[in-house]
């Protein structure tokens, strides 16, 4: 039985041997997708006429005469197993043919599309990329040409940032202009029911868009992945050409600081990152964990600094809400993007969250049942706590100080895993106790659930701090007019102040660990500064407030039997909230104790001659500090490496980064007083470096490795200029233009359809911002 070559996608039951291209056409074939007429030639025709076989061509030839129309045109194009990979795209590698008519023509072309596996570009390629050549299997791809109005390419998500928006390109006629020099096509972009983004001359009627756009979002939906689709409309009918799968975007980091900036504000020095990130982050990991299942994330990579800010990794979090059965659209929400449309994404129940809620059900019954032990916890975590709250710290050597910090770590670890689980609870009872009180009528701001908490002040340092001032209002006139410029000493010493002076000790050793800021051991606390706690307590007493008259629980109007149902909820959301104002208080306090040991490492330190104060340690990691004491790096400069730290924490003070940031890579800071381009950023990354301006061949020469290269467009014929090129700017194009794939392929940032931009002279210093679509022109 004679092997069959040609296969019409609309026959075609089995998927193999038709390359990955044309599996992706049989896809949207099978899913009632509109496609053009499709034939594919397997890659078993290829085998054969690699292998020297002069029947090939003949047999193809009798196949393609039985069911393909001669009088009609082709778009003749490669599906080679090794294209639109995971991993690699091998765009513009293999040949494509369009407009091609007639048995003869046709053949041709499918010669040509075979030949071009073997051409010296494309064995270069497979160098660079350690595959072998003969492991190429090429099917090739007879689709009937159309002559549509309007062509183009879609996007489900930004290809460049991974945000959930449908990116639209369009031209007039056939798509296949877009890879033609000089052609820069209209560029929509469709976010949640909003155009955030509108071409300046829309040549397309908005309808057309409006229907591949919703299009696009289904067959990204079918498909359970993002896509890349080239798309065009013909006679009133909107047909699909290709599809891909936007393989770019799985590895992609997104930084956001909209949360972070709240938790971990300002320029944070290098210890308190190193000894917070990893603490604070391993217990949301062992939380996170068994509420989903174990989770292969690297706990430091949940988030990232960058020019000593905090950065939380969006990427990271969308894959555990994925887990979670969320949306993955929804991780925006948290990142701050705020848009109104009609399709906005909300936390609301989907299929894969029902599915998970017997679980997150247990779970969360499971840790209810088990709070009954929290003041059993609560009491050995204090315990923990008082055991390093020791006089004798001065006495400890530099290892036996770290290990007290290595245990610090642990125990404070565990504080902040149940500081997680009673602020979560503590919510929980808060919303349902909130949504019974509103079906009576009672709005819970009004409501004063802290009614006969008195315990509640045992955590409240303003409660008690009242209560000090009152006492120095009660002080004869002389001596609280002494008072208020008493040093902290002379105060100890200050006669008719003993009662004040022992609450005031009292008060400094329950609070005294509290500082400017909570999540910064660094910032020096009320217990060093005792002057500063002297002034809160002599200084004029505020105004009192005046207190909003709020209903408590037995006032609230309801039945006998609702009330002795309603008392439970009532009840643990009293104690949930009394819990987590414990824990967090504990967490504080165990928190503030890293200064003092710290304090006593870097007091070793300047002993040693390794820093110049003992408050330089804070500019040193906790492993920078570990391979001090193990005499592993004792010739390191230290002194010079943390006043460069300290130089560079002043520079960045000040400085406007972005709130959204999209890999690993820092971006540039751009405090300039140049000028701004914008473009469509077509290639991810950031690059600074020198302008080379190149028109056409007579400028090949000028261009230096590392140079940005500016061009009008590009074609196939510029493609050597950009295994030198640190960026592409081009005055044209669109994310299919040539310029656009090859930057892509290499790797580079890329911004195209920048107006003006060959007018930079050379050697002009700029930045191009890949992401943003940004170009800065720095002053010479």
């Amino acid at each position: 039985m004679k092997m069959r070559y040609i296969y019409n996608l609309k026959d075609l039951k089995r998927s193999s041997h038709i390359g990955n291209k044309a599996q992706s056409l049989l896809f949207l074939v099978k899913k009632k997708f509109a496609v053009p007429n499709t034939w594919v030639c397997s890659w078993d025709a290829f085998a054969e006429f690699r292998s020297g076989s002069s029947q090939v061509l003949r047999r193809v030839a009798e196949e393609l005469s039985a069911q393909v129309d001669m009088s009609r045109s082709y778009a003749v194009r490669s599906s080679a197993n090794v294209e639109d990979s995971e991993t690699l795209s091998f765009a513009g590698q293999f040949k494509s043919l369009l407009h091609i008519q007639g048995l003869d023509a046709i053949l041709n072309a499918i010669e040509t599309v075979w030949e071009s596996a073997s051409a010296p570009a494309v064995q270069c390629y497979l160098k660079k990329n350690a595959l072998d050549p003969a492991g190429i299997k090429m099917a090739v791809i007879i689709q009937e040409m159309i002559q549509p109005a309007f062509s183009g390419v879609a996007f489900s998500r930004n290809p460049i940032t991974g945000m959930d928006e449908t990116v639209v390109e369009a031209v007039r006629g056939t798509s296949d202009v877009l890879l033609q020099e000089g052609i820069t096509p209209c560029r929509w972009i469709y976010k949640w029911g909003e155009w955030i983004a509108l071409p300046q001359h829309e040549d397309v009627p908005r309808d057309i868009i409006r229907e591949v756009v919703t299009g696009t979002r289904e067959i990204a939906k079918t498909f359970g992945r993002p896509v890349d689709v080239e798309w065009a409309y013909a006679d009133s009918q909107l047909y699909w050409v290709q599809l891909r799968e936007i393989t770019s975007l799985k590895n992609l980091n997104v930084y956001s600081n909209y949360i972070a900036k709240e938790v971990l504000p300002g320029v944070i020095k290098p210890l308190v990152w190193s000894v917070n990130v990893p603490m604070v982050n391993s217990a949301w990991k062992k939380f996170l964990s068994e509420l989903v299942g174990e989770l292969a994330i690297d706990h430091n990579a949940l988030a990232r600094c960058f020019y000593y800010r905090a950065y939380f990794n969006m990427g990271v979090i969308g894959n555990i809400f994925a887990a979670l059965g969320l949306p993955p659209e929804t991780i925006e929400l948290l990142m701050g993007i705020y848009l109104e449309g009609s399709e906005k994404p909300s936390f609301k129940l989907t299929p894969r969250m029902i599915v998970r809620l017997p679980r997150i059900m247990n779970f969360c019954l499971k840790k209810i049942f088990s709070t009954k032990k929290f003041p059993e916890v609560f009491s050995t975590l204090r315990q923990d706590y008082q055991a390093f709250n020791r006089s004798d710290i001065d006495a400890l050597s530099m290892t036996e100080l770290l290990h007290a910090i290595d245990r610090l770590c642990m125990v404070s670890q565990r504080t902040a895993y149940y500081n997680i689980i009673a602020q979560l609870l503590m919510g929980l009872f808060n919303t349902l106790l909130k949504a019974q009180l509103k079906k009576l009528g009672v709005d819970f701001a009004c409501f004063d659930l802290a009614w006969g908490m008195n315990d509640l002040k045992r955590f409240d340092p303003t409660i008690h701090i009242l209560a000090l001032q009152q006492q120095v209002q009660q002080l004869p006139e002389e001596i609280r007019s002494r008072m208020q410029t008493a040093s902290y000493d002379d105060f100890t010493r200050l006669s008719g102040t003993e009662h004040l002076q022992k609450d005031l000790a009292h008060f400094m050793e329950r609070f005294g660990h509290i500082s400017d800021s909570g999540c910064d051991f660094s910032a020096v606390p009320w217990r060093e500064t005792p002057e500063v706690v002297m002034r809160m307590i002599t200084g004029s007493s505020r105004k009192e407030k005046q207190e909003v008259r709020k209903i408590w629980f037995d006032e609230v109007r309801m039945s006998h039997l609702r009330r002795w149902l309603l008392r439970p909820l009532y009840v643990r959301a009293q104690t949930y909230w009394l819990y987590r104002e414990e824990i967090s208080f504990l967490f504080s306090y165990g928190y503030g104790l890293f200064r003092k040991y710290f304090m006593a490492l870097g007091e070793r330190c300047v002993q040693h001659g390794f820093i110049n104060s003992a408050d330089d340690i804070f500019y040193l990691s906790l492993d920078e500090i570990r391979a001090i004491i193990e005499s592993r790096d004792a010739e390191r400069n230290y002194a010079g490496v943390i006043a460069q730290r300290k130089k560079e924490m002043q520079d960045y003070q000040d400085v406007r980064l972005p709130s959204v940031i999209y890999g690993d890579q820092p971006p540039p800071l751009t405090n300039h007083s140049g000028n701004t381009l914008k473009g469509t950023p077509t290639s991810r990354g950031y690059y600074r470096g020198p302008v080379t301006v190149v028109r056409g061949i007579k400028d090949f020469s000028k261009v230096a490795p590392g140079s940005v290269l500016v061009i009008p467009y590009s074609d196939v014929g510029w493609t050597p200029l950009f295994m030198k090129a640190g960026a592409i700017i081009a005055e044209s194009g669109g994310i299919l233009s040539h310029s656009s794939i090859i930057a892509r392929e290499y790797n580079i940032p890329a911004v195209v359809s920048v107006s003006g931009a060959c007018q930079i002279k050379d050697n002009t210093l700029v930045s191009v911002d890949g992401y943003q679509g940004e170009i800065v022109i720095h002053e010479t």
